[in-house]
């Protein structure tokens, strides 16, 4: 198993750390450089479709040109509703949180520009499913990068969408699944005290009640969840920044200022700060927006549409809406709140997966705590040393003892109890960031508004495991046929309640390892296609043109 363990590390590092793993300097990875480098390639190629059509794709997505008799499971609406309900998720929350954490405010600027290419990026793979999809024995339709990487460039390149297949298969267990469902678990776990498996029972439950009945099923609930949760999250954020107003502005010019002259986060500044932020900007840009990942298409390719260009102009509303609505909200209620930067009062399990020890003796095996305080080493939360640590959670007595980490890091006071728990001042991360801006944002007209995070995150959670369920059975029909399906769908309820219960950082590496590799085969298709995407959309300009 520790084998095991370690070629999915080192894998996952080489997929989405080369050159950076080979060569030891700090560098872009190999995949963002890759997959914005084609954003920036079509988007020439296609003369900025991402502005012109704009309106365009807004009409399509009205249903001005929808017909019930064109061949397809849902319309427009639904369909990107689906495809949105995967990406707008908890990388819009925890994926901000993160950047602007480890990368500074920053880092949203890059966000920003990642998804302006990444706008084309989906238009060219959304129409790519649109055109190559199939039409089943049962009447439904299947598409996406697995059939037209094997039709568009023919029977010498099915090596590779079955690669992309079998990736995508497993991608949607693990990260758009169990982590999902992990992720949940733990806030509700954090906010309300509930146990693991109580909440993995009830999201579990409600996952496997919608994806049984289809594509048309998770269309129509998609259709109503992902609106509402939108519209919540949404409206808690602009309240924050009307509240607020006076910073906006100071708050825009922050972002703007570090994206150049970047603070690197709370990590300090230095030669790869710039690297640092950009890294994290674009990287966190396309986790959010899915940009080049090849699951949109698989959604957009279900649409009622006779013309694969229109599943194209709707998928690109996607990004949009996701990055430069959605992540550009909460990135500024964590600007503007001040809570980016800020150290705030929390619970620290000395065991945690999130915290790390550095020691001045590497022989050491503790850590001495003196009013608070550590003597001869640092204890560090998500990388950031920990302020002073407290036995009770008042935060009014010091903690004087050991940590031992000479097997699990564990807290032991001086009259020799152990402790579960210490308290201290950290820098919060991912989802617990944003919960803090929330909270500071809405405390003067109301408390707990760290709560309206906790329920977008709980229907986040939801409808993104609803749309990668589907991602992944189609993935597996392509692989094995439409018999696989009803046991694919059971496995991936299990996985949801597994993923709820169980924390294991080797989970987290395989999803992404298959993540990245889904992009990867997903990236060389669209390369390798792109002259025919040019000639599909400038036949549609030139018919728009004669209208």
């Amino acid at each position: 198993m520790e084998r095991f363990e370690q070629i999915i590390f080192t894998l996952e590092r080489l997929v989405w750390n080369f050159p950076e793993t080979v060569f030891g300097q700090e560098s872009l990875p190999l995949l963002v450089i890759v997959i914005l480098g084609f954003g920036i390639f079509i988007t020439v190629r296609l003369g900025f479709i991402q502005i012109f059509q704009f309106k365009e794709a807004f009409k399509v997505l009205s249903g001005k040109y929808d017909d019930p008799k064109d061949v397809g499971d849902i319309n427009h609406f639904q369909a990107l509703s689906t495809a949105l309900s995967a990406t707008v998720g908890v990388g819009n929350i925890a994926g901000v949180a993160l950047a602007i954490h480890i990368g500074g405010p920053g880092a949203l600027f890059w966000m920003w520009v990642t998804a302006i290419f990444g706008m084309a990026i989906k238009f060219t793979e959304c129409t790519l499913g649109a055109q190559y999809r199939v039409e089943n024995k049962d009447g439904t339709v299947s598409g996406g990068p697995m059939y037209y990487i094997e039709r568009g460039l023919g029977p010498n390149w099915k090596w590779l969408a079955i690669l992309f297949a079998i990736s995508g298969s497993i991608c949607a267990l693990l990260t758009g699944n169990a982590i999902q469902a992990n992720t949940l678990a733990d806030v509700v776990n954090s906010e309300f005290n509930v146990p693991l498996y109580i909440t993995g029972f009830v999201t579990a439950s409600l996952v496997a009640a919608v994806i049984l009945g289809g594509i048309k099923r998770i269309g129509a609930v998609t259709a109503r969840v992902v609106p509402l949760m939108a519209i919540l999250y949404v409206l808690g954020g602009l309240i924050i920044l009307l509240l607020n107003f006076d910073q906006i502005i100071p708050g825009f010019v922050t972002i703007i200022s570090n994206a150049f002259n970047p603070q690197a986060g709370v990590l300090g500044v230095g030669s790869g700060a710039l690297i640092l932020t950009l890294s994290y900007g674009v990287q966190r840009g396309l986790f959010s927006n899915e940009a080049g990942q090849g699951s949109s298409p698989i959604a957009m390719a279900a649409t009622k549409t006779k013309d694969p260009v229109h599943a194209g102009l709707v998928g690109l509303i996607g990004p949009f809406i996701d990055t430069l609505v959605v992540c550009t909200i909460t990135g500024l209620v964590i600007v503007v709140t001040g809570a980016w930067d800020s150290y705030h009062k929390t619970t620290v399990n000395p065991a945690g997966p999130n915290i790390a020890y550095v020691v001045e003796n590497p022989m050491e095996t503790q850590i001495q705590f003196e009013d608070g305080m550590p003597v001869d080493g640092q204890m560090l939360r998500f990388n950031i040393p920990v302020d002073t640590m407290f036995v009770d959670v008042n935060y009014t007595i010091p903690f004087s003892g050991i940590i031992d980490l000479s097997e699990q890091p564990t807290a032991i006071s001086d009259d020799g109890t152990t402790l579960a728990n210490l308290y201290g001042g950290v820098v919060e991360n991912v989802a617990s960031l944003t919960a803090v801006a929330f909270s500071i944002g809405l405390q003067p007209i109301m408390p707990g508004g760290q709560y309206i995070v906790v329920i977008a995150v709980f229907f986040f959670v939801l409808s993104t495991s609803i749309s990668w369920s589907y991602y992944g059975e189609r993935s597996i029909h392509y692989l094995l046929g439409q018999r696989s399906i009803f046991t694919y769908r059971m496995i991936f309820v299990g996985m949801h309640f597994l993923g709820a219960i169980v924390s294991v950082s080797v989970v987290w590496s395989f999803g992404d390892l298959m993540l990245g590799i889904m992009a990867l085969t997903n990236i060389i298709g669209l390369i390798a296609l792109s002259a025919i995407i040019v000639k599909i959309t400038r036949t549609y300009l030139a018919k728009q043109k004669e209208k």
